[in-house]
């Protein structure tokens, strides 16, 4: 199959566990997870399907049971069986899965910890914008919680502002959920092109791709967000599994100078 390349795309995934019943594998950024519009090019779900051909030979299937963001990288949890995913679909409706990422964040919070529990929707709905799916904090949006834990914070080095890293463990759901929460803590995601505090690094990109001008801005070509931990029930047990910070992200933080994170 041959695939349009509309931006530079990393097709790799790793495994990170698997019986019988699930997948858990850590998808790199910035790949898809599942196809979608007209789009043709490497997705998560394709090369599932080609790791699992024996099993959907024998009857078996692929079913994301959580779908990251392109940009965002990490945990994803795919099930291999219809009593598999019928099982998982019933604890994710009943909040039973148990998530926690990782986020480089501008700027140093003053706080050690916090909890936004800000409503969010789709931002045109009650205020103007060029990005069609930006998301905003609004009383009248759904429900929304999400907790931050500051874990490092990174002073400014030469050519680098300050920047955190924070832990974040999303309670429910929604949109570009912990990205619309950090930002409105008004610390936003590094890289992030949406939330960052210009619309127009979004539209730079969508017209341009990664230049060096929004490699000054952004200084990373994706939001820093790793899906690094998830819990979920199985028959009758609880399944744990990890994953590192990736070395993306993790330069960032050691960087010593401005070049180094621009890479």
């Amino acid at each position: 199959m041959s695939y349009d390349m509309p931006i530079a795309v990393c097709p790799e995934f790793s495994v990170l566990y698997e019986d019988d019943a699930v997948l858990v594998v850590d998808k790199a950024a910035p790949l898809l997870t599942h196809p979608t519009g007209d789009k043709n090019e490497p997705t998560l779900w394709h090369g599932v399907r080609e790791l699992l051909a024996y099993e959907l030979a024998c009857g078996g299937q692929v079913s994301l049971v959580n779908r990251l963001d392109r940009e965002t990288s990490g945990i994803t949890l795919i099930a291999k069986t219809a009593d598999a995913a019928r099982e998982l679909g019933k604890a994710m409706q009943q909040r039973l899965l148990q998530k926690e990422y990782l986020a480089v964040v501008q700027g140093v919070p003053a706080w050690d910890s916090a909890c936004c529990a800000e409503p969010v929707l789709r931002m045109e709905t009650v205020a103007p914008t060029r990005i069609h799916v930006r998301q905003c904090c609004h009383p009248l949006g759904k429900p929304c919680r999400t907790e931050f834990e500051v874990l490092q914070r990174v002073p400014a080095r030469p050519g680098l502002p300050a920047m955190s890293l924070l832990r974040c463990k999303p309670h429910t759901g929604r949109m570009h959920q912990i990205r619309v929460h950090a930002a409105y803590l008004r610390c936003p995601l590094v890289g992030d092109k949406i939330y960052g505090g210009d619309e127009q690094n979004y539209l730079d990109f969508i017209e341009s791709g990664w230049t060096p001008q929004l490699a000054a801005r952004l200084l990373l070509p994706r939001h820093a967000l790793h899906a690094a931990a998830l819990s979920f029930p199985l028959g009758g047990t609880t399944i744990n599994v990890n994953c590192p910070m990736p070395s993306d992200m993790r330069q960032l933080l050691e960087a010593k100078h401005g070049e180094a994170a621009l890479r």
